[in-house]
Protein backbone atom coordinates (compact mmCIF):
# COMPACT_ATOMS: atom_id res chain seq x y z
CA UNK A 1 0.00 0.00 0.00
CA UNK A 2 1.30 3.70 -0.86
CA UNK A 3 1.31 5.73 1.42
CA UNK A 4 2.48 9.47 2.01
CA UNK A 5 1.94 12.55 4.40
CA UNK A 6 0.60 15.41 4.31
CA UNK A 7 2.63 18.64 4.89
CA UNK A 8 1.24 21.13 7.63
CA UNK A 9 1.64 24.52 6.45
CA UNK A 10 2.69 24.63 2.54
CA UNK A 11 3.13 28.13 2.77
CA UNK A 12 6.24 27.66 5.40
CA UNK A 13 7.43 24.43 2.74
CA UNK A 14 7.51 26.95 -0.29
CA UNK A 15 9.26 29.44 1.56
CA UNK A 16 11.93 27.05 2.95
CA UNK A 17 12.67 26.06 -0.58
CA UNK A 18 14.50 29.33 -1.41
CA UNK A 19 16.61 30.06 2.04
CA UNK A 20 18.49 27.18 2.04
CA UNK A 21 22.21 28.27 1.73
CA UNK A 22 23.62 27.05 -1.62
CA UNK A 23 25.09 23.47 -2.31
CA UNK A 24 21.85 21.95 -0.08
CA UNK A 25 18.95 19.74 -1.47
CA UNK A 26 16.35 22.69 -2.74
CA UNK A 27 18.57 25.20 -2.85
CA UNK A 28 18.65 27.70 -5.62
CA UNK A 29 21.94 26.67 -7.58
CA UNK A 30 21.86 26.07 -11.02
CA UNK A 31 21.91 22.38 -12.57
CA UNK A 32 25.39 20.60 -12.08
CA UNK A 33 26.52 18.21 -14.78
CA UNK A 34 28.34 16.28 -12.78
CA UNK A 35 31.46 15.71 -14.52
CA UNK A 36 32.33 12.38 -15.58
CA UNK A 37 28.90 11.54 -14.31
CA UNK A 38 26.35 10.45 -17.18
CA UNK A 39 23.85 12.25 -15.45
CA UNK A 40 22.66 16.28 -14.56
CA UNK A 41 21.52 17.33 -11.04
CA UNK A 42 18.98 20.10 -10.67
CA UNK A 43 18.24 21.88 -7.54
CA UNK A 44 14.33 22.25 -7.75
CA UNK A 45 14.27 26.10 -8.42
CA UNK A 46 16.73 25.36 -11.49
CA UNK A 47 14.42 22.64 -12.57
CA UNK A 48 11.53 24.77 -12.81
CA UNK A 49 13.34 27.14 -14.95
CA UNK A 50 12.93 24.74 -17.50
CA UNK A 51 9.22 25.14 -17.54
CA UNK A 52 8.95 28.82 -17.07
CA UNK A 53 6.89 29.27 -20.70
CA UNK A 54 4.70 26.62 -20.52
CA UNK A 55 1.07 27.34 -19.38
CA UNK A 56 0.00 24.77 -16.71
CA UNK A 57 -3.27 22.67 -17.82
CA UNK A 58 -4.48 21.73 -14.54
CA UNK A 59 -7.03 22.97 -11.60
CA UNK A 60 -6.75 22.46 -8.13
CA UNK A 61 -10.33 20.14 -8.48
CA UNK A 62 -7.96 18.47 -11.32
CA UNK A 63 -5.25 17.54 -9.32
CA UNK A 64 -7.39 16.96 -5.83
CA UNK A 65 -8.63 14.15 -7.80
CA UNK A 66 -5.10 12.07 -9.00
CA UNK A 67 -3.81 12.87 -5.56
CA UNK A 68 -3.40 10.04 -2.92
CA UNK A 69 -4.36 10.10 0.16
CA UNK A 70 -2.20 12.66 2.42
CA UNK A 71 0.09 13.81 -0.43
CA UNK A 72 1.38 16.80 -0.25
CA UNK A 73 1.55 17.74 -3.66
CA UNK A 74 0.16 21.12 -4.41
CA UNK A 75 -0.20 23.14 -7.84
CA UNK A 76 2.79 24.91 -7.06
CA UNK A 77 4.48 21.51 -6.97
CA UNK A 78 2.73 20.70 -10.19
CA UNK A 79 4.23 23.59 -11.79
CA UNK A 80 7.46 23.86 -11.18
CA UNK A 81 8.36 20.00 -10.95
CA UNK A 82 5.87 18.40 -12.96
CA UNK A 83 5.31 20.27 -16.20
CA UNK A 84 9.11 20.81 -16.76
CA UNK A 85 8.96 16.45 -16.70
CA UNK A 86 6.11 16.79 -19.31
CA UNK A 87 7.68 19.30 -21.21
CA UNK A 88 10.62 16.80 -21.61
CA UNK A 89 8.51 14.21 -22.01
CA UNK A 90 6.96 15.85 -25.00
CA UNK A 91 10.29 16.25 -26.99
CA UNK A 92 11.34 12.73 -26.24
CA UNK A 93 7.71 11.70 -27.93
CA UNK A 94 8.14 14.42 -30.80
CA UNK A 95 11.49 12.85 -31.79
CA UNK A 96 10.66 9.00 -31.54
CA UNK A 97 8.09 9.95 -34.10
CA UNK A 98 10.55 11.52 -36.05
CA UNK A 99 12.91 8.75 -35.98
CA UNK A 100 9.21 6.28 -36.67
CA UNK A 101 9.22 8.54 -39.78
CA UNK A 102 12.55 7.78 -40.74
CA UNK A 103 12.44 4.27 -40.14
CA UNK A 104 9.11 3.89 -42.59
CA UNK A 105 11.04 5.90 -45.42
CA UNK A 106 14.17 3.57 -44.38
CA UNK A 107 12.43 0.28 -44.11
CA UNK A 108 9.71 1.29 -47.30
CA UNK A 109 7.19 -0.06 -45.02
CA UNK A 110 3.56 0.95 -43.82
CA UNK A 111 3.40 0.03 -40.44
CA UNK A 112 1.56 2.43 -38.06
CA UNK A 113 4.00 3.76 -34.71
CA UNK A 114 3.75 1.77 -31.79
CA UNK A 115 3.25 3.53 -28.75
CA UNK A 116 5.51 5.55 -26.32
CA UNK A 117 6.43 3.61 -22.82
CA UNK A 118 7.26 5.82 -19.80
CA UNK A 119 7.98 3.51 -16.76
CA UNK A 120 7.57 4.87 -13.05
CA UNK A 121 8.96 3.23 -10.28
CA UNK A 122 9.97 3.53 -6.77
CA UNK A 123 9.36 2.35 -2.89
CA UNK A 124 5.71 1.51 -1.76
CA UNK A 125 5.01 5.08 0.12
CA UNK A 126 6.92 6.99 -2.41
CA UNK A 127 4.04 8.59 -4.19
CA UNK A 128 4.47 6.81 -7.74
CA UNK A 129 0.41 6.83 -8.53
CA UNK A 130 0.54 10.12 -7.71
CA UNK A 131 3.38 10.94 -10.19
CA UNK A 132 1.81 8.72 -12.81
CA UNK A 133 -1.96 10.16 -13.13
CA UNK A 134 -0.20 13.70 -12.76
CA UNK A 135 1.90 12.63 -15.98
CA UNK A 136 -0.96 10.90 -17.54
CA UNK A 137 -2.89 14.12 -17.51
CA UNK A 138 -0.36 17.19 -18.11
CA UNK A 139 0.56 14.25 -21.10
CA UNK A 140 -3.04 14.05 -22.37
CA UNK A 141 -3.22 17.79 -22.65
CA UNK A 142 0.10 18.24 -25.29
CA UNK A 143 -1.66 18.75 -28.72
CA UNK A 144 1.08 16.00 -30.29
CA UNK A 145 -0.41 13.25 -28.51
CA UNK A 146 -3.88 13.02 -26.82
CA UNK A 147 -4.38 9.59 -26.34
CA UNK A 148 -2.31 8.89 -23.09
CA UNK A 149 -3.33 5.73 -21.25
CA UNK A 150 -1.93 4.52 -17.52
CA UNK A 151 -1.41 0.81 -16.35
CA UNK A 152 -0.42 -0.29 -12.77
CA UNK A 153 1.93 -3.54 -12.22
CA UNK A 154 -0.56 -3.88 -9.47
CA UNK A 155 -2.79 -6.12 -11.99
CA UNK A 156 -0.37 -8.81 -12.97
CA UNK A 157 -0.05 -9.84 -9.49
CA UNK A 158 -1.19 -13.38 -9.06
CA UNK A 159 -4.36 -13.97 -7.41
CA UNK A 160 -4.51 -14.07 -3.71
CA UNK A 161 -5.58 -17.56 -4.05
CA UNK A 162 -2.46 -18.34 -6.13
CA UNK A 163 0.05 -16.61 -3.79
CA UNK A 164 -1.37 -18.66 -0.89
CA UNK A 165 -0.36 -22.13 -2.85
CA UNK A 166 2.72 -20.82 -3.60
CA UNK A 167 3.40 -19.54 -0.21
CA UNK A 168 3.37 -15.98 -1.20
CA UNK A 169 0.91 -13.69 0.39
CA UNK A 170 3.87 -12.40 2.58
CA UNK A 171 5.73 -11.60 -0.22
CA UNK A 172 3.31 -9.65 -1.94
CA UNK A 173 5.13 -6.89 -4.02
CA UNK A 174 8.30 -9.13 -4.51
CA UNK A 175 9.65 -9.95 -7.73
CA UNK A 176 8.55 -13.05 -7.85
CA UNK A 177 4.68 -12.58 -6.75
CA UNK A 178 3.42 -11.61 -10.25
CA UNK A 179 2.99 -13.22 -12.87
CA UNK A 180 5.99 -11.84 -14.88
CA UNK A 181 5.12 -13.83 -18.02
CA UNK A 182 1.53 -12.14 -18.22
CA UNK A 183 2.93 -8.72 -18.15
CA UNK A 184 6.07 -9.24 -20.25
CA UNK A 185 3.50 -10.57 -22.81
CA UNK A 186 1.21 -7.64 -22.30
CA UNK A 187 4.24 -4.70 -23.03
CA UNK A 188 5.54 -6.66 -25.90
CA UNK A 189 2.00 -6.49 -27.34
CA UNK A 190 1.60 -2.57 -27.44
CA UNK A 191 5.12 -2.20 -28.16
CA UNK A 192 4.38 -4.51 -31.27
CA UNK A 193 1.46 -2.44 -32.33
CA UNK A 194 -1.33 -4.31 -31.40
CA UNK A 195 -4.76 -2.72 -32.03
CA UNK A 196 -5.75 -3.76 -28.61
CA UNK A 197 -4.41 -4.97 -26.18
CA UNK A 198 -5.85 -5.89 -22.11
CA UNK A 199 -4.54 -6.11 -18.74
CA UNK A 200 -6.09 -7.86 -15.41
CA UNK A 201 -7.51 -5.26 -12.63
CA UNK A 202 -6.75 -4.96 -8.94
CA UNK A 203 -8.93 -3.70 -6.25
CA UNK A 204 -6.97 -2.53 -3.32
CA UNK A 205 -10.29 -2.33 -1.35
CA UNK A 206 -10.80 -6.29 -1.96
CA UNK A 207 -6.38 -6.66 -1.92
CA UNK A 208 -7.10 -9.31 -5.20
CA UNK A 209 -7.76 -9.49 -8.41
CA UNK A 210 -10.90 -8.81 -10.18
CA UNK A 211 -12.32 -11.90 -11.82
CA UNK A 212 -13.60 -11.33 -15.54
CA UNK A 213 -12.55 -7.43 -15.71
CA UNK A 214 -10.28 -6.14 -17.95
CA UNK A 215 -8.64 -3.38 -18.96
CA UNK A 216 -8.20 -2.54 -22.72
CA UNK A 217 -5.84 -0.55 -23.93
CA UNK A 218 -6.24 0.92 -27.52
CA UNK A 219 -3.25 1.82 -29.09
CA UNK A 220 -2.49 4.92 -27.08
CA UNK A 221 -0.10 7.36 -28.26
CA UNK A 222 1.61 6.93 -24.90
CA UNK A 223 1.51 4.31 -22.28
CA UNK A 224 2.43 4.48 -18.58
CA UNK A 225 3.45 1.56 -16.53
CA UNK A 226 3.46 2.18 -13.01
CA UNK A 227 5.19 -0.14 -10.25
CA UNK A 228 7.61 -1.41 -7.88
CA UNK A 229 9.33 -3.59 -10.24
CA UNK A 230 9.20 -2.03 -13.60
CA UNK A 231 12.69 -1.22 -13.98
CA UNK A 232 14.05 -4.73 -13.14
CA UNK A 233 16.61 -6.39 -15.09
CA UNK A 234 16.44 -9.56 -17.17
CA UNK A 235 17.26 -12.56 -14.79
CA UNK A 236 18.33 -16.16 -14.65
CA UNK A 237 16.88 -17.86 -17.93
CA UNK A 238 14.90 -14.52 -18.92
CA UNK A 239 16.26 -13.23 -22.20
CA UNK A 240 13.65 -10.02 -21.88
CA UNK A 241 11.65 -8.09 -19.29
CA UNK A 242 9.63 -5.22 -19.13
CA UNK A 243 12.51 -2.95 -19.25
CA UNK A 244 13.57 -3.56 -22.57
CA UNK A 245 10.64 -2.19 -23.92
CA UNK A 246 10.16 0.91 -21.88
CA UNK A 247 11.30 4.52 -23.82
CA UNK A 248 11.65 6.73 -21.03
CA UNK A 249 11.79 5.89 -17.20
CA UNK A 250 11.05 8.16 -13.71
CA UNK A 251 12.13 6.80 -10.45
CA UNK A 252 10.57 8.52 -7.37
CA UNK A 253 13.16 8.61 -4.72
CA UNK A 254 13.39 9.06 -0.82
CA UNK A 255 14.87 8.12 2.26
CA UNK A 256 14.20 5.15 4.01
CA UNK A 257 13.19 6.50 7.32
CA UNK A 258 11.07 8.67 4.94
CA UNK A 259 9.12 6.32 2.95
CA UNK A 260 8.46 4.25 6.79
CA UNK A 261 7.12 6.92 8.37
CA UNK A 262 4.83 7.77 5.32
CA UNK A 263 3.67 4.42 5.00
CA UNK A 264 2.99 4.29 9.03
CA UNK A 265 1.02 7.42 8.58
CA UNK A 266 -0.84 6.36 5.73
CA UNK A 267 -1.84 2.95 7.37
CA UNK A 268 -2.91 5.55 10.07
CA UNK A 269 -5.34 7.54 7.62
CA UNK A 270 -6.36 4.09 6.09
CA UNK A 271 -7.75 2.76 9.40
CA UNK A 272 -9.79 5.75 9.89
CA UNK A 273 -11.43 5.68 6.04
CA UNK A 274 -11.14 3.06 3.42
CA UNK A 275 -10.59 0.06 6.03
CA UNK A 276 -13.86 0.81 7.49
CA UNK A 277 -15.55 0.06 4.06
CA UNK A 278 -17.18 -3.57 5.29
CA UNK A 279 -15.97 -4.78 2.01
CA UNK A 280 -12.10 -3.96 2.79
CA UNK A 281 -9.74 -6.71 3.50
CA UNK A 282 -8.04 -5.27 5.70
CA UNK A 283 -11.28 -4.02 8.14
CA UNK A 284 -10.40 -5.52 10.88
CA UNK A 285 -7.79 -2.93 11.27
CA UNK A 286 -10.02 -0.36 11.43
CA UNK A 287 -10.71 -1.30 15.23
CA UNK A 288 -7.26 -1.35 16.42
CA UNK A 289 -6.22 0.85 18.72
CA UNK A 290 -3.32 4.08 17.43
CA UNK A 291 -0.48 2.24 19.27
CA UNK A 292 -1.68 -1.12 18.12
CA UNK A 293 -2.27 0.47 14.10
CA UNK A 294 1.33 1.77 14.60
CA UNK A 295 2.66 -1.48 15.40
CA UNK A 296 1.21 -3.29 13.20
CA UNK A 297 2.18 -0.82 10.12
CA UNK A 298 5.79 -1.15 11.11
CA UNK A 299 5.67 -4.59 11.19
CA UNK A 300 4.58 -4.78 8.13
CA UNK A 301 7.04 -2.39 6.65
CA UNK A 302 9.83 -4.46 8.42
CA UNK A 303 9.08 -8.03 7.27
CA UNK A 304 7.72 -6.91 4.17
CA UNK A 305 7.80 -3.31 2.49
CA UNK A 306 11.62 -2.34 3.68
CA UNK A 307 13.13 -5.67 2.75
CA UNK A 308 11.37 -5.49 -0.97
CA UNK A 309 12.43 -1.93 -0.78
CA UNK A 310 16.28 -2.94 -0.21
CA UNK A 311 16.63 -6.15 -2.38
CA UNK A 312 14.80 -5.66 -5.30
CA UNK A 313 13.29 -1.13 -6.12
CA UNK A 314 16.19 0.33 -4.57
CA UNK A 315 18.71 -1.41 -6.87
CA UNK A 316 16.61 -0.17 -10.09
CA UNK A 317 17.52 3.31 -9.31
CA UNK A 318 20.27 3.85 -11.32
CA UNK A 319 18.98 2.67 -14.34
CA UNK A 320 16.18 5.10 -14.74
CA UNK A 321 15.93 8.10 -17.05
CA UNK A 322 14.94 10.34 -14.68
CA UNK A 323 15.23 10.63 -10.49
CA UNK A 324 13.04 12.66 -8.30
CA UNK A 325 13.91 13.13 -5.27
CA UNK A 326 11.67 14.07 -2.19
CA UNK A 327 12.45 15.18 1.25
CA UNK A 328 10.70 14.86 4.64
CA UNK A 329 7.84 16.49 3.66
CA UNK A 330 6.97 14.50 0.61
CA UNK A 331 8.00 17.53 -1.79
CA UNK A 332 10.39 17.02 -4.60
CA UNK A 333 14.02 18.70 -3.77
CA UNK A 334 16.00 17.19 -6.83
CA UNK A 335 15.99 16.27 -9.85
CA UNK A 336 18.84 13.32 -11.74
CA UNK A 337 18.08 13.30 -15.36
CA UNK A 338 20.54 10.66 -17.45
CA UNK A 339 22.27 12.40 -20.07
CA UNK A 340 21.96 12.14 -23.67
Amino acid sequence: MPATVQATDQTDRRAARHVLPPGLPGSPVGPRDGGHSPFVDFDRASWARLGETSPLPLTATELERVRSLGDAVDLDEVREVYLPLSRLLNLHVQEGARLYRAYRTFLGGTAARTPFVIGIAGSVSAGKSTTARLLRLLLARWPQHPRVELVTTDGFLHPNAELERRGLMQRKGFPESYDRRALLRFVTEVKAGRAEVTAPVYSHLVYDIVPDERLVVRRPDILLIEGLNVLQPASGSTALTVSDFIDFSVYVDAATQDLRRWYVDRFLKLRETAFRDPASYFRRYAELDHDAAVAHAENIWASINGPNLEENILPTRGRASLVLTKGPQHDVTRIRLRKV
